[in-house]
């Protein structure tokens, strides 16, 4: 099923003259990183590692498997691994013979991986038999009765019936495949859609954000300058490939540059510091608590880890004292903050010589071509240094909302795109976000889809009516709070909201973790509830 984007051949044919469309795919990357040589590691992961020429031989082999099945241009996979190598080489198969590649970020559950399958038309998803203690397979079993379009469900680990096993799969002899001289005909044009990406939803429903190759590696191409990279940086990444910080710079960046990725598929700092010594690890990409914990690692101090040389956080600020206490623990290395969004990949970041003050003050620069303005409630431009909307425009935009083209226009004014968010822009170029006009939490750099829980909770028979604010954390930035006012004669605990929300297959992460319980909401003359009020409740009381 063909989803409707806004991609011109007006703006193919600008963004190419100009430069920052090479009309290249992660593949090209691939077989030239594997045809100059084959035996430089290439990932490493927590169950093993691979080699360029062993990642192109298991991507060809998967992208032949793919036909097989009867996937072919178009046709949505969809996968819900962790950060292991099979999560690279689906994503590269399914980009080698043009279909479109589908992460789920592995804290997903009933509810969200239901709505996405459907609203995807998935015809193959990848699970993982258990990670974390859950069964994957399982929860695909009891989806797949509402799943029409759902033709095969692979396994990695043991399959339940009707379903396919990996291992089984990516064995299959050479021979007894299609031939591989195939696979050249059926490289996709970089204008072609090869990305869809869930994010949270702001009025209920996560959107599926598309992006084709050229987007995508526009997305990557400004990293080596600005940071000094090359193909002998060693990456690190903890955050889910199935998030676009892990995806970009994760589970395809090293490969735009011929280097080697180390990934971690669940975030544990001390291990971290190990694989620094081990690997000369050279960059890590993540969320602000990630450096947090580093520096309250038990171990720093007992592993050389000069080799980090960049440590770039996402989603939050940088707290000045985490800053100075980096230059102290890890003195050779630059600290910068970023923005960005599913939307339009990394916009700015900042840079190694960067003063400390732009550096806790603001979240970077635009990348080349990027362009960043604010403008006021009527759409006029407003002078450096005031707050106003945060918008947006370059090589990186997505190409549209699955399933939402009008919802995608009305996301946009001309070229520019409407982020969201309120931000300044300093008199020098560089970006402070400072607040957020869609309604969503950002706990420890990952968003909480507001109104998608509280629509959730509203279906409890003891709650009459409900808000989900933010409150500070010293670490996450931001947790969410449930303010309910509750049916006549009903009580209700933070436990009861718990397995409420866990038995509608609610992702965890999502779930409030504070109850307040109120005899009324504060409203406008309108009968809006004024969340902000809400926050100075929580806030006064706390």
């Amino acid at each position: 099923m063909p989803f409707e984007t806004i991609l011109t051949p007006e703006t193919a044919e600008r963004f190419t003259r100009e430069g920052y469309w090479r009309n290249r795919t992660i593949t090209d990357f691939l077989d030239a990183a594997a045809a100059k040589d084959p035996d430089k590691l290439a990932v490493v992961d927590p169950r093993g590692r691979c080699t360029y020429g062993e990642l192109k031989a298991l991507v060809d082999r998967c992208a032949l498997g793919l036909l097989e099945l009867g996937i072919g241009p178009g046709d949505m996979v969809s996968f819900q691994l962790p950060n292991w190598t099979e999560w690279i080489v689906v994503h590269y198969a399914a980009s080698r013979i043009g279909a479109v590649s589908n992460p789920l970020i592995p804290i997903y559950r009933d509810r969200e991986v239901g709505y996405m399958l459907r609203l995807a038309a998935s015809k193959l998803v990848v699970v993982p038999r258990e990670f974390r203690g859950y069964d994957h397979a399982e929860m695909v079993q009891r989806l797949r009765p509402g799943l029409p379009d759902l033709e095969h469900v692979m396994v990695v680990g043991e399959p339940l019936d009707q379903m396919s096993s990996w291992a089984e799969f990516i064995e299959t002899p050479w021979e007894r495949r299609r031939d591989p001289a195939e696979l050249p005909a059926l490289r996709p044009h970089p204008d072609e859609l090869t990305l869809l990406m869930f994010t949270s939803g702001t009025t209920g429903d996560p959107k599926g954000v598309m992006h084709t190759h050229n987007t995508l590696i526009a997305a990557n191409d400004p990293w080596p300058d600005r940071l000094g990279l090359d193909g002998d940086t060693v990456f690190h990444m903890a955050s889910t490939f199935g998030h676009l910080t892990g995806f970009l710079y994760g589970a395809r960046l090293p490969t735009q540059l011929a280097a080697t990725g180390v990934y971690q598929d669940v975030w544990n700092a001390e291990r971290f510091v190990e694989l620094v010594e081990e690997h000369g690890i050279t960059i890590s990409s993540g969320a602000t608590p990630f450096l947090s914990d580093t520096l309250g690692a038990a171990n720093l101090a007992d592993h050389d880890v000069s080799s980090l040389r960049r440590y770039c956080c996402m989603g939050a600020p940088i707290p000045r004292v985490m800053l100075r206490e980096a230059r102290e623990k890890l003195p050779g290395v630059a600290v910068l903050g970023g923005w960005g969004q599913s939307e339009n990949g990394l916009v700015t970041l900042g840079k190694p010589d960067d003063p400390e003050a732009k550096i806790t003050n603001t979240d970077g620069c635009p990348w080349p071509g990027m362009q960043i303005r604010v403008v006021d409630w009527e759409g006029a431009e407003l002078p450096a240094g005031t707050e106003g909307r945060l918008q947006v425009k370059g090589q990186t935009l997505f190409v549209g909302y699955a399933n939402g083209i009008e919802m995608t226009r009305a996301s946009f004014d001309g070229d520019w795109f409407d982020t969201g968010d309120l931000a300044v822009i300093d008199a020098d170029g560089y970006l402070s976000i400072s607040g957020r006009t869609k309604d969503v939490i950002i706990r420890g750099g990952e968003n909480i889809p507001v109104s998608y829980v509280e629509n959730v909770l509203y279906e409890h028979p003891r709650i009459d009516t409900v808000a989900l604010v933010a409150m500070p954390d010293p670490r996450l930035q931001e947790r969410a709070c449930a303010v309910v006012v509750l049916t006549p004669g009903e009580l209700l605990t933070l436990d009861d909201v718990r397995r409420f929300l866990q038995e509608k297959g609610v992702a965890k992460p999502y779930w409030p973790e504070r109850l307040e319980v109120v005899a009324d909401m504060p409203r406008t003359a309108s009968g809006k509830i004024q969340k902000f009020r809400l926050r100075e409740q929580i806030l006064g009381g706390s």
